[in-house]
């Protein structure tokens, strides 16, 4: 709480953060204590980032930043100021999904939806830091993540197609696939 010089209430203290969300920057003024989530839901409209538990348990508020994967219900707005947050809705180039979103859809990795970006968020990192995961990793992987509805055999499916389609485009790239 905030007051003026006359001692009135002058409103909530709030602090200007800049963000960079998805490639854009924002600049917003925000209350210390507002959740990342929040701020991201809320102020950036992005709803792919879900509010599940508020205790950082069930992952599906899962977002990158700095390139590491957070749980946004429990980080604060202010505690990104100055960093690169990615979401799941900023994985995707020129309208088509990110082989990560594409391989969830192909193999039905979901049925209500709800942690779906908080896999795919947790996904590529693994991905990232382990571009071929052994099934083993990948559970280890997605460990920090629930899903109340699958039984999670689909989700571990579209990670190891991911896995392989993505290192598949690196070679076709980069000219080190083999040739037939």
């Amino acid at each position: 709480m905030s007051t003026d010089s006359t001692g009135e209430y002058d409103g909530p203290v709030t602090e200007e953060i800049t963000v960079t969300v998805n490639g854009e920057p924002i600049t917003a003024e925000v209350e210390p204590r507002l959740k990342l989530s929040d701020f991201l839901r809320n102020e950036c409209g992005l709803r792919g980032v879900r509010v599940g538990c508020e205790h950082g348990v069930c992952g599906a508020c899962t977002v990158q930043q700095e390139g590491r994967t957070v749980k946004s219900c429990l980080s604060y707005a202010v505690q990104a100021d100055g960093k690169e947050i990615s979401t799941v809705e900023g994985l995707a180039e020129d309208g088509s999904l990110h082989p990560i979103q594409e391989a969830f859809h192909e193999t039905h990795a979901l049925q209500c939806g709800f942690c779906t970006s908080g896999f795919v968020m947790a996904a590529k990192e693994l991905i990232e830091e382990n571009p071929d995961p052994s099934r083993e990793e990948i559970e280890e992987g997605l460990a920090d993540n629930i899903c109340r509805c699958t039984g999670y055999q689909n989700i571990y499916e579209a990670v190891e197609r991911a896995a392989d389609e993505m290192d598949a485009t690196a070679e076709t790239e980069t000219g080190t696939g083999t040739e037939e």
